[in-house]
């Protein structure tokens, strides 16, 4: 009895844990504020499939209590049984139809907006001009993003930037290990893998994406190594006008060192062998298989450091100086071959990164 007593005072525990967790997390990692079309579609799919649970829920329980009352034993039926069901056919041929109609329900809109949302014979016409379809290829590396514009010849790392109210197409894969691209506020995850390219779209609305703030995240939701959780990137999603005007100003970037600083940074990302990896203008000409590193060439206008930490030149310069503490596993300190760097020498390439700039 007292072991009984023990078990049951741990449940009120548990649904308090259970209650406070539902608070944890980021609002902008929730699917529950879509931010486009396909965001949209997925969420009435979730409240469908939420409903039809909740009301057969429901109604097991009230037959479960009636079944429970009604035919519970009695002290003056003794041992009587009651009346059998088994083999009405009726019955049967009910608890068999409302469970087929049900999937029914649920399955047409989930086929129809797979299909829809798997439709890209736009981004694959011969006549595709770049205005009329924005295709963005993603490549997942551990553990970070790039982003390639192919259309416009230029790249970028960690931000992906997208015009609003128009299909964007993605064709997504991954550099080493399987990953899964994925934007909460957008659509549903993707699989990135490195045999094969997984081909999309999503929507951006603008009004409800400004709502969201200036930018949305995004997360790998394949567990892919030590370093998964910090696997992030940033969204930026602004008007047509104002993408148009980001793609010139990346594809005119020659970013040039101008202070003596930035002079000693720039002698020392060569010296050091980070010019054998990263780009330092969004205009990277180079084949895929060469580009094993993030491109530098927006460095300066990012929010982040790697993606996790805030975008100054201290921590630059503390994540140039020891990568590993920040992102364990990562290609770059995990090659053998990254070199030791003295505080002056770090401060010196951490003013140089930051200095790459396009606007």
């Amino acid at each position: 009895m007292e072991k009984w007593l023990t078990k049951w005072r741990l449940l009120p525990l548990m649904l308090l844990m259970a209650f406070f967790m539902t608070g944890c997390g980021e609002p902008y990692l929730s699917t529950l504020r879509p931010a486009g079309e396909v965001a949209d579609n997925e969420y009435n799919i979730m409240i469908l499939s939420t409903i039809i649970m909740v009301v057969v829920v429901a109604v097991v329980t009230v037959i479960f209590i009636y079944v429970i009352i009604k035919f519970r034993r009695r002290k003056n039926e003794g041992d009587a049984v009651p009346k059998q069901v088994e083999g009405n056919h009726k019955l049967e041929i009910l608890w068999t139809v409302i469970p087929i109609l049900l999937l029914l329900i649920l399955a047409v809109p989930v086929v129809a907006s797979t299909f829809d949302l798997a439709n890209v014979k736009q981004m694959e016409s011969d006549k595709r001009k770049p205005e009329d379809a924005l295709v963005v290829n993603v490549r997942a590396n551990l553990y970070w993003w790039e982003f390639e514009y192919p259309d416009y010849k230029i790249i970028t790392s960690q931000e992906l930037v997208v015009p609003t109210d128009e299909k964007v197409y993605f064709k997504v894969k991954a550099a080493d290990v399987k990953h899964s691209f994925w934007i909460p506020a957008a659509g549903g995850k993707v699989d990135a893998n490195p045999e094969n390219d997984n081909k999309f779209w999503l929507e951006f609305d603008s009004k409800r994406v400004k709502d969201a703030g200036e930018y949305l995240y995004g997360k790998c939701a394949e567990l892919c190594g030590p370093s998964h959780a910090l696997m992030d990137f940033k969204v930026k999603a602004v008007p047509r006008s104002e993408f148009d005007a980001w793609t010139k100003k990346m594809k005119d970037a020659k970013p040039v060192a101008q202070g003596d600083q930035e002079k000693q940074g720039e002698a020392l990302f060569k010296q050091k062998g980070c010019i054998a990896c990263h780009a330092v203008q969004p205009s990277d000409s180079r084949p895929e298989a060469a580009r094993n590193a993030p491109n530098l060439g927006n460095f300066g206008n990012r929010t982040r450091v790697a993606g996790i930490l805030d975008h100054s030149e201290e921590n630059t310069e503390k994540w140039i100086k020891d990568p590993e503490y920040y992102k364990p596993g990562n290609k770059m300190s995990g090659s053998g071959k990254y070199p030791k760097l003295t505080d002056e020498e770090a401060k010196a390439l951490a003013h140089y990164v930051m200095s790459l700039k396009v606007e």
